[in-house]
């Protein structure tokens, strides 16, 4: 057997979807007998439903729509095409089935994440072993919007400006990338059935590779490499962390259903390509978007063709949105941060003071820091929903799209997309610069 034999013949294994239910069934997920019988009434089935999306595909190929949005969700319009002749799949199709939308089944558990598009929800399961349940759903939490929201900030406001800034140019740079791939290579969800599926907001996108194992793997990696040598703190602290956080992402997006073993090596493997080749760059990035005088330009508009270029890549799907939220995350971190440095709210410390040690633990420095994080967080998050309903309301006006219902609103690219752009650029200048220009305001800082 030729090496490239062995190669294809590994990666078939890694990408089989029975590995996945077997690890699930082995962590005590398993899908409801009713389920699991109507899946084995009839096998052929399956095969009826991908012979009839594959032809939709060619047939949305031949008549693209007029208006460029897409439709109500369970259209076939609203699906990835298949990329024919490399064993693609119609994104957001479990098992060669189109995802149904509508309300959600009184059966399914109330714990499942919905997807705020489509409304789908995760499938019920049988779940035997809880704390490893609630570990799991902890780990993929660590690649979901809440905790970059939270993660950041705390960087920023509590912890050393510099270090948070580098992370969101970091990240940034790993998910765009990582979010482009997927819709070059445009592999499918593992199957369900087997699979079970415990989360499906992120169900639309395609799967290889992770981006949820390139985040869990770029923040712990790049937290250590920003921050040794610049703190005092033993090394072992961080060779314990990258593993650990590593590894409980990856295995959480196994034990959820939503990817291969072969999509979270590939995931791994690919951030750590990307760290060799830009990591030596990240500091000066960071210096000239704080000290160039023409930075906020060329920021805004670096991140908008990086967009377009995205958006061009696939037909629509909720990692659209998720990429113009990151990129829109990214630059108004940066632009913040280029006011921040010119009014001197946040002054790094000097280098001849390195490494830094950290200072006691008073009830004045964490009476302020929770007051950092409270205050902080509250103006955030008024900012979000302001924006939102600012950004809707005014894209569907422009687009001539009805605004009746937000969600079915958002499921067209000329609404979505503004909005999280620009909601989210505005998140990112408010943490770099609006909420710092607060806390030295009310004495804080």
């Amino acid at each position: 057997m030729s090496l490239g034999q062995w190669l294809a013949q590994l990666m078939s294994s890694l990408q089989d979807p029975q590995k996945v239910a077997r690890f699930q069934q082995l962590c005590g997920v398993e899908a409801p007998v009713s389920c699991t019988a109507a899946a084995a009434a009839d096998p052929r089935e399956d095969e009826k439903a991908e012979a009839h999306l594959a032809g939709e595909s060619r047939r949305r190929e031949r008549q693209p729509g007029a208006s460029g949005g897409p439709p109500p969700p369970g259209s076939d319009r609203n699906q990835c095409p298949a990329k024919l002749g490399d064993g693609g799949a119609p994104n957001g199709v479990q098992n060669g089935r189109a995802t149904e939308v509508g309300p959600a089944s009184p059966r399914r558990a109330g714990l499942l994440r919905r997807n705020s598009l489509t409304g789908e929800e995760g499938q019920l399961a049988h779940v035997s072993n809880w704390p490893l349940h609630y570990l799991f759903c902890f780990g993929t939490e660590l690649g979901n919007e809440l905790f970059y929201i939270l993660f950041f900030p705390f960087w920023i406001w509590n912890l050393d400006a510099l270090v948070g800034r580098r992370l969101v140019v970091i990240w940034v740079l790993v998910m765009y990338l990582g979010q482009c791939t997927k819709d070059i290579i445009r592999w499918p969800r593992p199957a369900s059935p087997p699979v079970v599926k415990l989360e499906v907001f992120y169900n639309s996108e395609y799967s290889m590779p992770s981006t949820h194992a390139m985040s869990g793997t770029a923040i712990p990696i790049s937290m250590i490499l920003l921050t040794y040598g610049r703190w005092q703190y033993p090394l072992t602290y961080g060779l314990i962390l990258i593993p650990c956080w590593c590894s409980l992402v990856c295995i959480s997006r196994i034990y959820m259903g939503m990817h291969s073993i072969l999509d979270v090596i590939a995931g791994f493997l690919y951030t750590i390509l990307i760290l060799v080749i830009f990591y030596p760059f990240v500091d000066v990035i960071d210096n000239f978007n704080q000290t160039h005088r023409y930075a906020p330009l060329i920021i805004i508009g670096l991140h908008l063709a990086l967009g377009i270029f995205s958006f061009t890549l696939d037909t629509w799907s909720t990692s659209r949105g998720d990429t113009a939220e990151i990129l829109g995350s990214g630059a108004g971190i940066a632009c913040g941060s280029h006011f921040t440095y010119k009014m001197g709210l946040l002054l790094d410390p000097p280098l001849d003071i390195l490494p830094l040690v950290r200072h006691p633990i008073s009830m004045t420095l964490f009476g302020k820091a929770i007051l950092r994080i409270f205050i902080g967080m509250f103006f955030v998050l008024v900012v979000r929903d302001m924006m939102k309903r600012i950004t809707i309301p005014l894209a569907c006006k422009i687009f001539s799209i009805p605004c009746d219902d937000i969600r079915k609103a958002r499921q067209h690219m000329e609404v979505e997309l503004p909005y999280r752009y620009i909601t989210y650029g505005m998140v990112g200048f408010s943490i770099t610069f609006l909420v710092p220009y607060i806390f030295f305001f009310i004495g804080i800082s």
